[in-house]
């Protein structure tokens, strides 16, 4: 398990790998009172009429703002629905068929198309080896898993048929939103299904661990509240368009419930991998094979460059693609006011002509413009010239060195 990145907090904790003894964010390990399957699920759909929210039954002193959210919640929640997962803890003992299976976990999810197809996290139905979807009025059906993405922490579950009355959420586009924006999420945290909790973007663009040695671009922070079982439910706009994925919450390392700063996988994101992952089970995602940081002004004045913005590269990998291409990190270092610095690296200031103010400028570009097997075109300083470096991206490997922190692209 590779350490999350860190962004300026005390600490950030993943949200639940689904292992027993650990609690790590917003899914669930549970024990909750589920009778344990005893052996496959059989497979059925159940047909009934589910209600629509056309009517609601609204108190007469309800605000015009109270309104909108009453009719998002009428409007979204029949979409949402909760996850249980059952696996197998107990290994086959005294020559028995199987052992047995439990809960091990629940989170949350969203109905994604008309087909049946529902997004949830990847860290939720990680190790699972059956699924149980409960929707908002009870129904209860079996779901399979379509497709999972570790490296966006995203997946796709599936049911066979949905319940009369029940459609996807639309998606949003994450250009039209911006920090102060009013968002909600629609979950369910600690087990208690079809609540909305409110609150504001409080920031964009942030970097955010993955369950690899990568990360997560784009991702947007909210103080609207998510906790565990959480995982996997939608952040919408008020015009109930879904904008991200519910995902991971900060923490100062004491509690495992929200303390005001909340992360959602973005709607770019989710939009660029779920139909890959509905169409081929996984997402290549592409590598450059550096790991660096932003330029600051130690830096600057360390390798006395003529820029103050760029993404300077601390370690190119061995034999990956930038190391191939030729592209060089740091060879030496300094010592200035007691603190050794690295110096040496290769400053990139634009990619495929695009200016790079900083190293997530990079990771961003990387992760959300190209793909694996495509030539991209870096424009790096290196002592006092500026060169174009041609590098042939790969697919990202599974494992990297131990060592390496996640903020690699």
């Amino acid at each position: 398990m590779t350490q999350p990145a860190k962004i300026g907090f005390k600490s950030r904790i993943w949200i639940l790998l689904l292992l027993p003894i650990l609690v790590l964010g917003c899914s669930i390990v549970t024990s909750i009172n589920r009778q344990p399957a005893a052996g496959p699920i059989e497979k059925s759909v159940i047909n009934m009429a589910l209600p629509t929210p056309t009517q609601l039954d609204i108190p007469s002193d309800v605000t015009e703002e109270e309104m909108v959210l009453v009719n998002l919640y009428a409007r979204s929640n029949p979409a949402v629905v909760g996850i249980f997962v059952y696996g197998q803890v107990y290994p086959i003992t005294d020559g028995q068929n199987g052992g047995q299976i439990v809960p091990i976990g629940q989170g949350s999810g969203f109905v994604y198309d008309t087909t049946g197809n529902i997004i949830t996290n990847a860290h939720v139905v990680n190790g699972a080896e059956q699924l149980e979807v409960v929707f908002f009025d009870g129904t209860t059906l079996n779901a399979d898993i379509v497709g999972k993405d570790l490296n966006s922490d995203l997946a796709v579950i599936k049911v066979d048929q949905l319940p009369i009355g029940i459609g996807p959420l639309a998606m949003g586009n994450m250009a039209e939103l911006a920090v102060g924006q009013t968002v909600v999420a629609i979950g369910n945290p600690f087990g208690l299904d079809g609540t909305l909790t409110r609150g504001i973007i409080s920031a964009l663009g942030r970097t955010i661990p993955a369950l690899t040695p990568f990360s997560i671009p784009h991702a947007i922070q909210t103080d609207a509240a998510i906790n565990p079982g959480n995982s996997g439910g939608p952040l919408l706009d008020l015009h109930g368009h879904v904008i991200g994925v519910n995902a991971q919450i900060e923490t100062d390392g004491t509690s495992r419930s929200n303390s005001g700063v909340g992360f959602a996988i973005p709607v770019d994101v989710v939009e660029r991998v779920v139909p890959i992952l509905i169409e081929k089970g996984g997402y290549d995602w592409p590598w450059l094979g550096v790991r660096g940081r932003n330029l600051v002004p130690v830096l600057v004045d360390a390798m006395n460059l003529p820029v103050e913005r760029g993404a300077y590269i601390l370690e190119v990998t061995t034999r990956g693609p930038a190391e191939k291409a030729g592209v060089r990190g740091a060879n030496e270092s300094k010592t200035i006011n007691g603190s050794v610095i690295p110096v040496g690296g290769d400053v990139v200031t634009a990619i495929d002509g695009q200016p790079i103010n900083s190293f997530d400028d990079l990771l961003i570009y990387i992760a959300m413009q190209t793909s694996p097997g495509q030539k991209v075109n870096l424009t790096v300083l290196r002592d006092g010239e500026t060169l174009e470096i041609s590098v042939l991206l790969e697919k990202r490997p599974d494992t990297l060195r131990a060592e390496s922190p996640a903020n690699v692209p």
